[in-house]
C-alpha cells in the first residue's frame, strides 16, 4: 500500500484518506458501489426498458407445436387444453406453460431375457418362465411397440409410461400363455398368441387411461428351459413318431375306405339293376299273357290250337332231326322235311403260300 500513487485515488479515497487511515477492504467496497451502481434514467428511458421487458414478457405467449407433438398447455400447473400441429399463442408465462410430447414416435420395449440369467451364473431365468395351459413351463420373449395417444392422460395419469407398459405387457403375455398349450405356443399359434396379448395390453391400459396405443406384439421366442431342453426334445420326437404312425394309419385308410365303399356301391347298382331286369320281365309276361287270357276265354278252341302250334314251332325251331309219320294216320298232306342245314358243302382248300424269291434268283 505504500506505493500507491495518490493520483490513481479516486477522489472518494482521497478524502477519507485525510480522516483515517487508507485500508483494502474500503477500497473494494468503494469499487464495487462504483461499479454496481444504477444508473439515473430518465422517464424516456424507463417507459422504453419497461416496454423491452413487457415485450420479453409477451413473447413467452407464442409457441410452435412441430409435426410430429401436440401441445398441451398447463395453467397454473393444470391442463387445460391440447392443441394440434402449428404456431398457437396462450397466456404468458408463469400463467401458462406448454409441454410437447412427441406423439408420432413408436416406441420400443423388449420383454424376457436368454436363457441365462443376467448375472452370469448359468442359473435359468426363473423370472422369464411361464406356464401354458397344459402345465408346462416355457420361457418367452417378446417386443412391444408404442406410442402416445392421448398426451394429457400419458402425462398427468401414468407416472412411469414406460414401466407401466412393461408390467402391464408381461402380465397380458402371462395370461395368454397360460390358456394355451405349450405344442401350440411353440409352432402354429405364435401369431394368434401375439395378437391376443396386443387386444389385452390395449384393454388393460384404456382401463387405466394411460393414454398409450399398442401399436404391435412380436413373439420372439417360445422355448423350454435350459435344464429340461434335451427330455423336451425326446418328448417331441416321439410325439412326431406319433404323428407319423397317426398320419401313415389315416393314408392307409384313406385307401381302403373308397376301394370298399366303391366295391359296395357296385355290388348294389348291380344287385339293383338285376332286380329291375327282372321285375321288368314279368311285369312284361304278365301284361302279355292279358291278352291272351282274354283271348282264350273268348274262343277256346282256336286259342288253345294258335298256342299247340306255336309251341311246336317253337320246339322244331330248336331240333336237327325232324320224323315223320307216314302211315297215313296223321295228316296225309305233310311234305317230308329235309335237313339242309346238315348238308352243308365242304370248305374249299386254303390257298398254297406264294414262294419267297431270294435275291440272287431275282438277279
Amino acid at each position: 500500500m505504500d506505493n500507491i500513487d495518490a493520483r490513481d485515488v479516486p477522489p472518494t479515497f482521497r478524502d477519507k484518506a485525510a480522516s483515517e487511515p487508507l485500508g483494502l477492504w474500503p477500497v473494494v467496497k468503494t469499487s464495487l458501489g462504483d461499479i454496481l451502481r444504477v444508473p439515473r434514467l430518465s422517464r424516456r428511458g424507463v417507459a422504453a426498458l419497461v416496454g423491452v421487458v413487457i415485450a420479453l414478457w409477451l413473447s413467452t405467449a407464442f409457441y410452435r407445436v412441430q409435426p410430429d407433438e401436440e401441445g398441451v398447455v398447463l395453467r397454473f400447473g393444470k391442463w387445460v387444453e391440447t392443441t394440434d400441429p402449428g404456431l398457437h399463442a396462450h397466456l404468458p408465462y408463469p400463467i401458462e406453460t406448454v409441454l410437447l410430447p412427441k406423439v408420432t414416435q413408436i416406441n420400443q420395449i423388449q420383454l424376457g431375457v436368454s436363457s441365462t440369467s443376467a448375472f452370469g451364473d448359468g442359473q435359468p431365468a426363473r423370472g422369464r418362465q411361464m406356464l401354458t395351459g397344459d402345465e408346462n413351463i416355457v420361457e418367452a420373449d417378446c417386443t412391444v411397440f408404442w406410442k402416445i395417444r392421448d398426451p394429457g392422460s400419458f402425462l398427468f395419469r401414468v407416472d412411469n409410461p414406460e414401466l407401466a407398459v412393461r408390467i402391464a405387457a408381461e402380465g397380458a403375455l402371462r395370461d395368454v400363455i397360460s390358456r394355451t398349450p405349450i405344442q401350440a405356443a411353440m409352432s402354429d399359434k405364435r401369431q394368434q398368441i401375439a395378437d391376443e396379448t396386443q387386444t389385452l395390453l390395449q384393454s388393460l391400459l384404456d382401463g387405466e387411461h394411460a393414454g398409450v396405443e399398442i401399436t404391435q406384439v412380436q413373439l420372439q421366442r417360445v422355448e423350454p428351459p435350459l435344464a429340461v431342453i434335451d427330455a423336451f426334445n425326446d418328448v417331441q420326437r416321439a410325439r412326431a413318431d406319433q404323428e407319423r404312425a397317426r398320419n401313415e394309419a389315416e393314408a392307409y385308410a384313406n385307401d381302403i375306405l373308397p376301394k370298399a365303399r366303391g366295391e359296395a356301391d357296385r355290388i348294389r347298382q348291380e344287385g339293383e339293376a338285376y332286380k329291375a331286369e327282372v321285375v321288368n320281365l314279368a311285369h312284361g309276361e304278365a301284361d302279355a299273357f292279358v291278352p291272351l287270357l282274354k283271348s282264350y276265354e273268348s274262343a277256346k278252341d282256336v286259342t288253345a290250337w294258335r298256342l299247340y302250334l306255336d309251341s311246336v314251332d317253337a320246339m322244331l325251331k330248336k331240333a336237327s332231326k325232324v320224323v315223320v309219320d307216314t302211315s297215313g294216320k296223321g295228316v296225309s298232306s305233310v311234305v317230308p322235311y329235309m335237313p339242309v342245314t346238315e348238308f352243308r358243302p365242304p370248305a374249299p382248300p386254303a390257298p398254297a403260300p406264294a414262294p419267297v424269291l431270294s435275291q440272287g434268283a431275282l438277279k
